[in-house]
């Protein structure tokens, strides 16, 4: 049983596309695969509960078919950073507790695990505490996404930096195309395989406003996340 914790180098860099394509691709591969979404900016109404779109996501291409309180057992209204959308619910993000409910969903029988993160690295949850203290308890590897567009080395290296300080294992990372007008993204590309020192896990092509996670799993090789490559 495999599991990760997904982060990325800012928020809207495509982590959620990146988890769902793992995940459905692994789904049609006959793996067992599990979406969490522990924390949640950004709900609206289904069937009388706040939901995330991104959670929901999650929960659709994930082959184990979990509760929607199970992939997101803190959904906050709000678009905005997730400890000022708490703030404004009057909910306290507890790391302890995010940790232990993740742990538990990890008990379920799984080949792929995926926890997806809110924002960047060390977007804040509290007062003094961060996304990355939940990576920390949670003690797992960490897969980051990357957004091909300008600024992206700096910010994909600075987190890159920022995991490793934590004692945290950077597993790889994927590539992700935002920005198909990118000056020398070849040349970027390669400087990151150079300088990051993880494996570059696959790319994801610009695919449109849209993205589709089955067209973004194409270029991702979800065996290796497994062991099974």
């Amino acid at each position: 049983m495999a599991a990760y914790f997904v982060t990325g180098t800012d928020t809207g860099v495509g982590k959620t596309l990146v988890c769902a394509a793992l995940l459905q691709a692994g789904a049609a591969r006959a793996l067992r695969t599990i979406g969490l979404k522990p924390v949640a900016a950004g709900c609206e109404l289904h069937a009388g509960a706040w939901c995330n779109a991104d959670a929901l996501l999650l929960q659709r291409c994930a082959s184990e078919r979990l509760d929607y309180a199970a992939v997101n057992p803190v959904a906050l209204r709000s678009a905005v950073a997730p400890h000022l959308a708490a703030a404004e619910e009057g909910v306290r993000l507890d790391v302890d507790a995010l940790a232990a409910h993740c742990r538990a969903e990890a008990r379920r029988p799984h080949d792929l695990l995926l926890v997806e993160g809110a924002g960047g690295w060390l977007v804040p949850l509290g007062d003094d505490t961060t996304m990355a203290d939940l990576a920390t308890a949670l003690g797992w590897p960490v897969l980051m996404v990357v957004a091909l567009r300008l600024g992206c080395l700096n910010h994909a290296l600075l987190t890159a930096a920022a995991i490793r300080a934590t004692g945290l294992v950077l597993a790889g990372w994927v590539a992700n195309e935002t920005d198909p007008a990118m000056a020398r993204m070849a040349e970027n590309m390669a400087t990151l395989e150079a300088r990051l020192g993880a494996p570059r896990l696959g790319t994801v092509p610009w695919l449109g406003p849209v993205a589709d996670p089955q067209l973004a799993a194409a270029g991702l090789g979800v065996e290796r996340l497994c062991g099974r490559a």
